[in-house]
Parts: structure tokens; C-alpha cells; sequence
């Protein structure tokens, strides 16, 4: 079976930077030698014929010398053949290194998390494997800039894990792609990233709070171009009327949206009378103040009371 993108992007920010494994250590409390150098090694565990074992990622730290080997499991779901193969991973990068070794299994569902905590019994007693399982609790929520340029990987992980959560998540994205302009050329790719793991609802729902927040030009290049792209879409709509005010129809239906779709991620739940109103509106001024009511009120009835 191929990997899917689900499964891979985890991976390619391990593979950009190794040491990433070492801050999501950090932040499930565990315990990480001081090092200078955080390496990929070989992920193949294959000891004997015909059974292949073969890790996701391994990484080890260093410092002149191997100081711990972490092996880099993502998980979907909980997979019982899993608790038979970790601890062969294990056992031979122990004696490959001849160091100590953890095992980091990253599960972005919490349930299926919870499950690949389970403690795998070996048998010898006091043998005990207790995987290190990060799920989206232990992701860290990066929302000040000057972390997400210093720290990029981890600033894209946050955006994917928690991206989708509301108004908080829409605090995510925007420092997520305000740093991607700092980046180096190689790192931009991981705009992309983010944009290909997110459910197009929430990636418009971003583009709507982007184009709501103001006047001002968006700082990142890629939500300038969603911008653009949203205007063009506007714009094709009012030809497809055919009719002289058609462009400003097409224009009130996407304001609409915003104010609806800006609602739904801050968790606002939308009457039907009351979004039947907003979906009729078609004076842009008036759908310009409700979003701006949009972005603080506490119930939909309050985008219709001017107080």
C-alpha cells in the first residue's frame, strides 16, 4: 500500500529537521540529553529473512558520540501488529548504536492516540514498553512569529494539527503563513504542505477572515493570491449572470459566505432564519458591517443590531 499524504508530512519535516523529534520529546515532559547534532539513520531493522521490519523514521541525537536513538512511528490508528514489531525496532537500534532508544509514535486522532499508549507487555518481568505517543493535545499552538521563523517545522505542524480549531486555529494559520516569508526558498514548499492537508472549508474560511480583518494587504504571498483568485471568482459569476449589476450579485453572495463561514469557525451556531437573511442581503454595506460584527459577536442575532 502507498503512503498517503496523511501519513507522510509528519515524516518530511522530520527528514528537513531531524531535531524536531527532540522538541515533541520536550513537550511530552520526556527527559533529552544535551546535543549538538540530531542525524537521520537507516529505518531498516531487518535482522533475518523473510520477515522485513522497517521503522517509519529513526533519528539519533549525538554529541561526538550517539547520546539516544528515537524511533519515528505515525499511526493512523491503532494497529495490533504494531506492539510486535516496536520492540524489535528498538532492541536492534539499541545495539546499532549501542546507546539508549525511545519510541515516538505521533497519532493525529485522540482516540486512536490513546489506544497506542496501551503498555506492551514483553514478558520478561519488569519488561514493559510504554510508547511516547503525541497526539494533537501535545502539539504546540504557534502563534507568535518570531517562533514560527526560528522554528518552521514545528510552526507547520501546528498549523496542520490545529489549523481547523476556530478562531484560535485562524491565529495559527495566519502566523503560519506571515513566517513563510521569512523562510529560505526551500522551506516554502511548506506552504503547500499546509494548504494540501487542510479540508478546503477551513482553508476558505481563512481566506475570508484574511480579506475581513481589514484593508491592509495580506502580508503572505499565497493568501494574496487566494485574494486575487476569490475576486476573479466573483468576478466570473457576475458575467455568468449576464446582467449589468451581476458582478456586485456575485460579489454580495461572496461576502455572504464569509460572514457565514467566519461564524462557523468561531463555533457561532446560525439560525436558519438567520442565514437566510444574510444569503438575501445583497447591499454591500450593510454585508461589510456584518462582518465586521461577525468577528466579536456572541450570537448571529447580534450582526442584525446596529448598538
Amino acid at each position: 500500500m502507498s503512503p498517503t499524504l496523511e501519513h507522510e508530512f509528519l515524516l518530511e519535516l522530520v527528514r528537513q529537521r531531524p531535531s524536531l523529534v527532540a522538541t515533541l520529546l520536550a513537550e511530552a515532559g520526556v527527559p533529552i540529553p544535551p546535543f549538538d547534532e540530531a542525524r537521520l539513520e537507516s529505518s531498516d531493522f531487518t535482522a533475518c529473512q523473510p520477515t522485513e521490519f522497517r521503522a517509519d523514521a529513526v533519528v539519533v541525537l549525538a554529541n561526538g558520540k550517539p547520546l539516544a536513538g528515537i524511533v519515528v512511528e505515525v499511526q493512523r490508528r491503532y494497529r495490533k501488529e504494531k506492539t510486535w514489531s516496536w520492540p524489535v525496532y528498538l532492541a536492534t537500534l539499541r545495539a546499532r548504536i549501542k546507546g539508549p532508544c525511545m519510541l515516538l509514535v505521533f497519532c493525529p486522532d485522540p482516540a486512536e492516540a490513546l489506544k497506542c499508549e496501551q503498555a506492551i507487555e514483553m514478558g520478561h518481568p519488569g519488561w514493559i514498553l510504554n510508547p511516547i505517543v503525541i497526539g494533537p493535545d501535545r502539539i504546540p499552538k504557534v502563534t507568535d512569529l518570531l517562533q514560527a521563523i526560528a522554528e518552521p517545522e514545528l510552526a507547520t505542524l501546528s498549523a496542520i494539527v490545529h489549523g481547523r480549531s476556530g478562531e484560535e486555529g485562524l491565529k495559527i494559520l495566519q502566523t503560519f503563513f506571515d513566517s513563510v516569508e521569512h523562510l529560505p526558498k526551500e522551506r516554502e514548499i511548506y506552504s503547500d504542505l499546509v494548504l494540501s492537508m487542510l479540508p478546503e472549508v477551513v482553508v476558505n474560511n481563512f481566506l475570508e477572515f484574511t480579506m475581513a480583518m481589514g484593508t491592509r494587504e495580506p502580508k503572505s504571498k499565497w493568501v494574496r493570491q487566494w485574494v486575487a483568485e476569490s475576486k476573479a471568482e466573483g468576478v466570473a459569476e457576475g458575467e455568468a449572470l449576464g446582467e449589468a449589476r451581476g458582478e456586485a450579485r456575485g460579489e454580495a453572495r461572496g461576502e455572504a459566505k464569509a460572514i457565514l463561514r467566519i461564524l462557523e469557525a468561531r463555533g457561532i451556531t446560525v439560525p436558519e432564519e438567520a442565514a437566510e437573511r444574510i444569503g438575501q442581503c445583497t447591499d454591500l454595506d450593510v454585508l461589510e458591517s456584518w462582518i465586521d460584527r461577525a468577528l466579536t459577536v456572541e450570537a448571529a442575532e447580534e450582526l442584525f443590531d446596529p448598538s
